[in-house]
């Protein structure tokens, strides 16, 4: 092995080796259950996610959270995402 691409390797088992550290960190992390009577779902996933721009906005002034605690797990997720991409715009289409 050229002396050359010896800093490069070392650079790149460094990167990989972080990466491992955070994965490793992360998957130690739990979220306690909720205890709302009736925890946010797709729909309010999907409100806050269309809103999240004036949440951030909001949050910088107030103790206001951008993302419900507790919610309902997966299904809220998957409506913020929809809502935060939806209100962003990713269609993916290029403007010409």
């Amino acid at each position: 092995m050229e002396s050359s691409n010896l800093p490069r390797l070392r650079r790149v088992l460094a990167v990989l080796g972080l990466m491992f550290l955070a994965g490793a960190l992360a998957s130690c992390a739990t979220q306690p259950v909720p205890s709302a009577f009736d925890p946010p779902g797709f729909w309010m996933g999907l409100f806050h996610g269309l809103t999240m721009f004036f949440s951030l906005v909001a949050s910088i002034f107030t103790d206001y959270r951008i993302y419900a605690f507790p919610n309902s797990g997966g299904w809220y997720d998957f409506g913020y995402f929809i809502g935060a991409a939806g209100a962003f715009g990713s269609s993916g289409a290029a403007a010409r």
